[in-house]
């Protein structure tokens, strides 16, 4: 088979300028993915997403900070494999192509970060596709310190956000997704610093903060930019009740999970609100990955979680149970691999360009070495605690900075208080899977 013929059964939807790559070459990243070789996706860093070919086969690979969808789809001339971010591109898609008989939303597949997905287009039955890892960080490495982790953790922060700032948010404003949590101040201070470091002026900073009357995240994020003398970056964007809308954000993020649609809505209208008073703003950054990194969710509100499984499996939080698990969705791949989305979907819809550098494989890398095990000796609260040990540390020692640290908090029940939520929320998760399910009835 001619590799012409191949492209002519590839139908790439995505958008190559959604890729934030910090290294590497595309072309060359390109090749390596579609040649089916790991070495060259190894050392790449950022948020990418890409779709090759070569005879029969397609080769897709991604990072964490973007999705990645496919669909194959049959016509007489053989079997067409569709690539997009989203599950809507590929309906419309093969409904201009009078194939939408064809489609469900649970056809569609999620490429699963850090593998290259490899297909084969080889007519009916389709081959299960096959998973060749790319990144595989090596666990425990670290000494079991919070105070040297910290520097490690926090500098690689700090490196890709000075390589974001010198290679594509070079110029205009950049707001801070802030609650005042743990990770969104990192993030902040981080950003600040670097702003300082290149000799930019911080005023390009704002750390934007989303309330529903008077909610505690706001109240946080005052208290946390005062404590530094920094509260004069904070900026407000007030909500009201009608303006939370859970029904769209299931339609924006294409899922039903409860806690990610919780954390979208909030999303939306951030983003809503930042879009309605700056038309021409660009570049959000914000803590995803922050809690998948540290290790810091309630073990005890999962039953199918132990403090043993979630210290011991690699990058569970990130990537969930595995492609090799049972528990795996091939529609919605695991983990923070699908509820990145949560925070890509928003911010996409309404033009921005957001940016995640706890996603990053340079961080998770700290991240994946350090020894919860022995840190923690299987107590929940010390696990609970270690986080802000090990970002207060690396915070002080990279940026001179003695951040304040507050109890966890969910950004969905930091917008308006737990008693405002359950009147904003289902109670049930049967009501967002149903909410899903009736896009395409």
């Amino acid at each position: 088979m001619h590799h012409t013929q191949a492209i002519d059964r590839v139908i790439d939807l995505t958008d190559p300028s959604h890729n934030v790559l910090l290294n590497g070459c595309p072309q060359r990243v390109r090749a390596g993915i579609a040649a089916g070789d790991v070495e060259v996706l190894r050392q790449l860093d950022g948020h990418f997403a890409f779709v090759t070919t070569q005879g029969q086969f397609v080769r897709m690979a991604r990072s964490i900070g973007r999705p990645l969808r496919y669909f194959i789809a049959k016509r007489a001339e053989g079997p067409a494999l569709i690539a997009a971010e989203r599950i809507d591109q590929i309906y419309d898609w093969l409904r201009n192509e009078g194939l939408a008989d064809q489609f469900h939303p649970s056809y569609t597949r999620m490429v699963p970060a850090h593998y290259i997905t490899e297909v084969a287009l080889v007519g009916c039955p389709d081959p299960n596709p096959r998973y060749q890892r790319f990144f595989h960080p090596q666990r425990n490495r670290l000494e079991a310190n919070p105070e040297a982790i910290g520097p490690l953790y926090i500098r690689a922060v700090h490196d890709a956000v000075l390589r974001w700032l010198q290679l594509r948010a070079t110029t205009g404003p950049i707001g801070v997704c802030f609650s005042g949590g743990i990770d969104s101040g990192a993030v902040f201070l981080v950003v600040y610093h670097a702003l300082l470091q290149l000799g930019q002026s911080p005023s390009r900073l704002k750390a934007f903060t989303l309330t529903l009357d008077n909610g505690p995240d706001l109240v946080q994020a005052r208290r946390f930019l005062d404590a530094l003398g920094l509260g004069f970056f904070l900026e407000p964007i007030t909500v009201r009740p009608e303006q939370i809308d859970w029904r769209e954000a299931v339609r924006t993020v294409e899922d039903y999970k409860p806690l990610d649609i919780q954390s979208a809505t909030m999303s939306l209208a951030l983003c809503q609100g930042i879009r309605a008073r700056y038309p021409d703003w660009r570049y959000l950054i914000d803590g995803e990955g922050g809690d998948e990194n540290l290790k810091d969710y309630p073990i005890e509100e999962n039953p199918e979680l132990t403090i043993r499984s979630v210290v011991n499996n690699l990058m569970l939080y990130q990537e969930g149970w595995g492609v090799d698990a049972i528990k795996h969705s091939l529609t919605y791949s695991g983990g923070l691999s699908r509820g990145y989305v949560r925070a890509y979907a928003p911010a996409t819809r309404f033009g921005f360009e957001g940016f995640s550098p706890f996603t990053l494989p340079s961080v998770i890398e700290i991240a994946e070495g350090i020894p919860f095990d022995a840190l923690t000796g299987g107590s929940h609260e010390k696990l609970y605690r270690l986080k802000g040990a090990v970002v207060a540390a690396g915070i002080k020692a990279v940026t001179g900075f003695d951040m304040p640290v507050f109890d966890k908090r969910r950004f969905q029940h930091g917008v308006a208080g737990e008693g405002r939520f359950a009147e904003l929320f289902p109670a049930h998760p049967s009501a967002y899977r149903r909410a899903f399910q009736a896009i395409y009835d």
